[in-house]
């Protein structure tokens, strides 16, 4: 049998040794680029694609360039001003 080209985002999870939701994340932030398949959005990545993921994290992490995870909330925070308030958009 193949190997097949696209693995799904229990696939991806396993391989990467996280949760459903952090592979979800990822795609959604866009770090690691999925496709959505039928009326239901099943998620599928290509196995290439999870590949050249896995090689660009290495390469951050050789030449330190790894940015700090910021939650949403946490930029939104960041951007407050002084007396607390979240600036409006």
């Amino acid at each position: 049998m193949p190997t097949p080209r696209f693995l799904t985002l229990d696939d991806v999870a396993e391989i990467l040794n996280v949760s459903w939701s952090q592979a979800y994340a990822l795609v959604r932030r866009k770090e690691l680029i999925a496709i959505q398949i039928g009326g239901r959005g099943q998620w599928r990545v290509e196995v290439d694609e999870l590949e050249r993921f896995i090689q660009q994290k290495y390469a951050e992490a050789r030449a330190g360039t790894v940015p700090p995870p910021a939650e949403p909330d946490e930029a939104a925070e960041a951007t407050a001003d002084s007396s607390g308030a979240t600036p409006s958009a």
